[in-house]
């Protein structure tokens, strides 16, 4: 009999799962790792057991996830196609590496995921296990047996299971500290506007709080303060994302491109990073120079896709970073943001490590930019232009 070590969110997938590696032969060792996702996770590992796992671990990444995967995501303004702040893709190299780790040392000879065919976390986790550990064999359940998600909640109500997912309500969530993504259901048509019994972290706009300031302190492109006071990452995390929520800030609803091919409408909630992302790019277009930041703002949206096809085990994303991390230093700073109405926007910052120079760009008496310096300049700068022109121009 063959152990393996399965990825366990406690959800309806992976629930279903154990009982069904079960049937086929195989010893289940369940493994939840804790990235901030709500609920009761020592609850899901009682229930694993009750489901036939013959272990069941709970695992507290979740200062991990903020330190190796989340801040460097947020010093590249990661944003999959301009929208989309990698909430999911972000988790799954990590759990990866928890999966890696207790198959070692359990003697397991495979590891186990609930990932659809369909959809991206596959490819994130067999990417980021190929990488890891080739030796192991990864099994996809949930892949494997070719069910509906109707077939799925049948399954575990014929067994009585103790599921949450009900043919009313069948949203797929998928939840950690950096926000949560909401699908399936009324989702799949992208003309039905999302309802509002699926959002969790965000009010809607008409119900939203009044407008408030925040205040942002980064230090070396990581936030350590909000409205002056210094916070753990976690807790400003979800300080940030609590006030910005509040606020109506912080949805999403997107056409996104699979890695598997096809698009998919999805919604995501991300109050908190939104709002971070948004004030550290701020930062850095005052901190900066600007060609640097014009190659950056491309690399940014590279690093995204790298992350997003489940390629964090590349050089290439250790090439980006390293590129990048030339400059964090010089990213420190306080961003002012104005949350509400279901918008934000910066309305302030400062550095010490400004490139804005006042008395440059006043129009005042002040003025200290030595204006008859431009004529010369601009000769110069539009000569191959001319010198274009004068070649080809039509008679």
């Amino acid at each position: 009999m063959s152990r393996v070590v399965l990825a366990y969110s406690g959800g309806l997938d992976t629930s279903v799962a154990i009982p069904w590696l079960k049937e086929q032969g195989h010893e289940v060792v369940a493994v939840a790792v804790d990235v901030g996702q709500p609920g009761e996770l020592s609850s899901a590992i009682d229930r694993a057991y009750e489901l036939g796992a013959i272990e069941a671990r709970l695992v507290d990444a979740r200062t991990d996830y903020v330190e190796r995967f989340v801040w460097p995501a947020l010093k590249m303004n990661a944003l999959y196609q301009g929208l989309y702040p990698l909430v999911s893709a972000l988790s799954r190299p990590l759990i990866a590496e928890v999966l890696v780790d207790v198959a070692r040392e359990t003697g397991a000879d495979a590891v186990a995921h609930g990932c659809t065919g369909k959809g991206n976390d596959q490819v994130r986790f067999e990417v980021s296990l190929g990488a890891l550990a080739p030796d192991l064999r990864v099994m996809a359940p949930v892949r494997d047996w070719d069910m509906t998600r109707g077939d799925t909640i049948s399954y575990a109500v014929e067994r009585n299971l103790p599921i949450t997912t009900t043919k009313k309500s069948p949203y797929s969530i998928d939840e950690n500290l950096w926000g949560r993504s909401i699908e399936c259901g009324v989702l799949e048509d992208p003309w039905a506007s999302c309802p509002e019994d699926a959002y969790a972290l965000t009010v809607s706009p008409a119900d939203a709080a009044p407008s408030q300031d925040l205040e942002v302190t980064f230090d070396k492109g990581v936030p350590v303060a909000v409205n002056g006071e210094y916070l753990d990452p976690i807790n400003l995390i979800e300080a940030v994302g609590k006030i910005a929520g509040s606020c109506g800030f912080g949805r999403i609803d997107m056409v996104e491109d699979r890695v598997v091919g096809f698009k998919s409408r999805e919604v995501y909630e991300a109050p908190a990073a939104l709002t971070l992302i948004k004030a550290h790019a701020d930062l850095e277009s005052l901190t900066l120079d600007g060609r640097f930041l014009r190659q950056k703002r491309h690399l940014d949206s590279q690093w995204a896709d790298l992350a997003y096809e489940g390629l964090w085990f590349s050089p290439l994303r250790d090439a980006i970073e390293a590129f990048a991390g030339t400059t964090s230093d010089h990213v420190t700073g306080d961003v002012r943001v104005r949350v509400g109405s279901g918008g934000a926007a910066i309305i302030g910052r400062r550095s010490p490590n400004a490139l804005y120079d006042e008395a440059a760009a006043t129009y005042e008496s002040d003025d200290g930019f030595d204006q008859s310096a431009s004529p010369g300049f601009m000769s110069l700068w539009g000569l191959p232009a001319k010198r274009w022109s004068t070649v080809h121009r039509t008679p």
